[in-house]
């Protein structure tokens, strides 16, 4: 039986949208709170480039979060202070995400967290020690998804090649490099169809569910 056929070792997931609830709904509350059009974070990201030159030194460390906030919340029209915190206030982690990592990890998968980083803070790293063997945030590593080197690193960090991992990202984009290289990829739409997706995909009998 062949690797692929009796399942992947190794399991490799996004942070924001994925082991969260979703950011770009998150987002929208930020705006309607801003008075704001309720896409106008999406539209900016997606159209303007200076605030996507703004995301993606955020993202890679290059850019302090202060700078970020400055910049980004003029391009809003909103105050500066405290900007990252405002726009990610609406998101929740998603605890049937964590019940189903931690559990692959107590069944002898290899866990790790891949993720574009919005500054230092964000994460509750006092659990990464349960949930993952190896963990690779974008402004540490300076390099971001959708670069192919994170996708490698993240392979690294849980002692495994590319094609021994299946990796959960919830933006579509981010998951063709990470297929190039012999990844099974799960685009992360709902918790239902993530789980179901894993059963089928882990080295292990089943994703947990509740």
């Amino acid at each position: 039986m062949s690797q692929r056929e009796r399942g992947r070792p190794g399991l490799l997931v996004d942070w924001g949208g994925v082991m969260t609830t979703d950011v770009f709904t998150s987002f929208a509350a930020f705006c309607v709170r801003e008075g704001l059009a309720e896409d106008a974070v999406r539209r900016l990201f997606r159209t303007d480039l200076t605030a996507r030159g703004l995301l993606v030194g955020l993202e890679t460390g290059e850019l302090p979060e202060e700078e970020f906030e400055r910049g980004f919340a003029a391009l809003l029209g909103v105050p500066a202070a405290g900007l990252i915190g405002r726009m990610m206030r609406d998101t929740r982690l998603e605890p049937r995400m964590l019940d189903a990592v931690r559990a692959a990890r107590a069944r002898g998968v290899a866990t790790g967290l891949v993720s574009n980083s919005w500054g230092s803070g964000g994460y509750p790293r006092e659990r990464f020690a349960e949930l993952f063997a190896g963990v690779v945030i974008s402004g540490e590593a300076k390099v971001r998804k959708p670069s192919r080197e994170i996708y490698e690193l993240g392979a690294e960090a849980v002692g495994l090649r590319p094609d021994e991992c299946v990796f959960v990202d919830d933006l579509a984009h981010n998951l063709k490099p990470a297929q190039e290289l012999g990844m099974a990829v799960v685009h992360h739409t709902s918790v239902d169809e993530t789980l179901n997706r894993l059963s089928d995909l882990l080295a292990v009998d089943q994703a947990p569910r509740r």
